[in-house]
């Protein structure tokens, strides 16, 4: 049987989605992918080069290098759970639903990370 391209249920080979709502959901998703994708890509780009820049300045100075690190996390993270924008192979594997779930909970991790971050430092710094 094939699946529904938003919820991945069986549907018949005749059809693309299972209702209307997944329709609608699908349609909404390209929409703001197509108006937000250049935005994602320059922060994402920034963002994944700021944390190791400032991992590699914090073994200098780590009042300049962590907050670089943590602000690089922070922000990834939370742009991943606000514009969730997972790969063309995730959504095909995962179908919608399931791989912008995975993107938001990677951007939790994310957030996370930022949070260890500073965390081990406070608890080095003592």
């Amino acid at each position: 049987m094939k699946k529904c391209d938003y919820c991945a249920k069986e549907i018949t080979y005749f059809e693309q989605y299972c209702c209307e709502e997944c329709e609608r959901k699908t349609l909404q998703y390209h929409l703001r992918n197509e108006r937000f994708s250049k935005l994602f890509y320059v922060i994402n780009t920034i963002c994944v080069f700021g944390i190791p820049v400032g991992l590699f300045i914090a073994s200098f100075s780590s009042a300049v290098g962590i907050p670089i690190a943590a602000g690089s996390c922070l922000v990834l993270g939370l742009m991943l759970i606000l514009l969730p924008f997972p790969t063309e192979s995730m959504i095909r594997k995962h179908k919608l639903q399931k791989a912008i779930k995975i993107s938001r909970i990677f951007g939790g991790c994310v957030i996370g990370l930022g949070v260890l971050i500073v965390g081990l430092v406070f608890v080095l710094k003592r």
